[in-house]
């Protein structure tokens, strides 16, 4: 049985008694198709079931239309709706998107960004795993423009739009000493990414009375719970809890609820990364939101302006968070109160 062949331009044209060029005018919006051609042509190409070979089309205009954009992980909600954005943005801007996930991994990271040149992108939108994207970059995609988002790299020379993590983590910090905790863990993947690195800095320049610890517990698969948990069954364990990121906030929020303790009134707990859960429980989590679609959005049109030949020197927009105090950290059960100072 022999495969049936998909239908082209050339067949469209045969079908509706046109030229190629009038069904390319008909395609493409042309206003100078008359009614009569343009109904002949959209009925052909609906009985044909013909679809434009967009590659092909790009190949004639000299245009990329598509953006390649690499995030660390898609299963992370944060990376999802920071996709989502882009990919709404971009469609309104006529590109289309190559999204792919370096699932955590710098090694996998560098293929990806290799293996994307093969889509020749008019431009980069990328999440590093880490600060060494630079040395991950392949020498082809050296005249592609790159927007990198979140996550700052160690060395500069890239447009950066990332969110400004050490005041919203300093917020949090002032407002555990002021409820009267006197010592904290402070809870993170691990302080080689630079977000994670800046909001434990914030936490240490926070001028208070409460004593303040990191434990890193790695990311992915890698990540571990063992040395948190000895420490939470201990007598002596930490009066609060402070998770840097939405993640490692689940989880912790889980190993809480498994080894019986009650939020706030064995423990305080607090996040970065704010989610729907955390507005959810009872008592709702005092957690720092940051502002993701909008970091989308200044990343696009950043992108937007690079890929229009803008020569200036690269910018780096930091973006304000958002803190919400809520009853996860009041000093009395079902206290609650809102501040959305950052």
């Amino acid at each position: 049985m022999s495969k049936a062949r998909n239908p082209s331009i050339r067949m469209v044209a045969e079908r509706a008694g046109v030229s190629v060029a009038t069904v390319s005018n008909v395609l493409n919006n042309k206003a100078s198709v008359s009614p009569d051609f343009a109904e002949r042509v959209l009925k052909a190409v609906g009985e044909l079931g013909y679809v434009v070979d967009i590659a092909a089309s790009r190949l004639r205009s000299g245009r990329a239309a598509l953006v390649g954009v690499v995030v660390p992980d898609l299963t992370n909600p944060m990376f999802a709706t920071f996709v989502s954005t882009l990919e709404h943005a971009a469609r309104l801007a006529g590109f289309d998107l190559v999204v792919v996930s370096a699932r955590n991994d710098p090694a996998e990271e560098a293929d990806r960004l290799s293996r994307i040149r093969s889509w020749r992108p008019a431009g980069l939108i990328v999440i590093p795993c880490d600060g060494a994207l630079a040395e991950r970059l392949p020498i082809g995609l050296g005249g592609t423009p790159v927007v990198v988002a979140d996550r700052i790299p160690d060395s500069g020379g890239f447009d950066l739009v990332a969110v400004d993590n050490g005041p919203a983590a300093a917020r949090i910090a002032r407002h555990l000493g002021s409820e009267g905790y006197g010592s904290c863990l402070v809870v993170g993947t691990s302080l080689a990414i630079s977000n994670v690195r800046e909001r434990w800095d914030g936490i240490r320049a926070a001028a208070g009375p409460t004593y303040f610890e990191i434990v890193e517990i790695g990311i992915g698969d890698a990540a571990r719970l063992d040395a948190v948990e000895s420490r939470l069954a201990d007598a002596r364990r930490p009066e609060a809890l402070f998770a840097l990121d939405h993640v490692t906030a689940l989880e912790l929020y889980k190993l809480v609820g498994r080894l019986g303790l009650r939020v706030p009134a064995d423990i305080a707990f607090a996040g970065f990364d704010e989610m729907e859960w955390m507005r959810l429980v009872s008592p709702p989590v005092t957690a720092v939101r940051q502002p993701v679609e909008d970091m989308a959005h200044a990343a696009w049109q950043r992108l937007v302006k690079r890929m229009e030949n803008d020569a200036a020197t690269p910018t780096a927009r930091r973006l304000e968070c958002a803190v919400t105090i809520r009853g996860s950290t009041a000093r009395q059960p079902g206290a609650s109160r809102e501040d959305e100072a950052a």
